[in-house]
């Protein structure tokens, strides 16, 4: 890890200044505190002018904290589900989803805005990592069905239902009841034997 070394003013000369940006932002976002720039210098301990050195803007702060959790996310996923998904293995996945969403409620929200600066690749790449994550366990899960019919209707299934209960629509508590929910809600999805799928 790199090191900082306090400058004769205070502040900090941080090794990596991007990822202490990053942290900085995050905690603040997590509080709900105001998310800027000059915030994120103050909770960073650096120069206010500092963050544009690697951000232009609040926008561009905000779309690297999205991408940064899509990769997360992804993780998440990842090790939730094996290469070789089960329905039961998808169920899992879609419980990972949910409880990421509850665990950092204002990083997923902005996850899933519109992009914040425009051609944002990275952030894209970042989200498109997800969503063919989430196609092609579903597609493992049923390999009978049409693999992007049911990769969409999966997708929006776990994504309505992470916001659903970050929107108090259904209740969080007690944690394994919403567990028991996303997957009977997933199983019921994945079990159905509709036309065309």
């Amino acid at each position: 890890m790199a090191m900082s070394t306090t400058s004769p003013r205070g502040r900090y000369h941080h090794g990596d200044l991007r990822a202490a940006c990053l942290q900085a932002a995050r905690e603040l976002l997590e509080e709900g505190a105001e998310l800027s720039l000059r915030a994120v210098a103050r909770r960073a301990s650096v120069s206010p002018a500092a963050p544009y050195r690697h951000y232009a803007d609040k926008d561009a702060l905000v779309s690297a904290l999205a991408e940064q959790g899509c990769r997360e996310l992804h993780d998440c996923l990842a090790a939730a589900a094996p290469a070789d998904a089960t329905p039961d293995d998808f169920a899992a996945l879609a419980v990972a989803y949910v409880r990421f969403a509850l665990a950092h409620p204002a990083l997923f929200r902005i996850m899933f805005r519109t992009s914040c600066t425009p051609a944002d690749t990275e952030r894209d790449a970042a989200a498109a990592d997800v969503d063919a994550f989430v196609r092609r366990a579903a597609a493992r899960a049923r390999p009978d069905a049409d693999p992007d019919a049911l990769g969409v209707a999966c997708w929006a299934l776990l994504h309505g239902l992470a916001f659903l209960y970050l929107e108090g629509k259904l209740p969080t508590d007690p944690p394994a009841a919403v567990d028991a929910r996303v997957r009977t809600s997933v199983g019921a999805m994945i079990d159905a034997r509709r036309p065309g799928w």
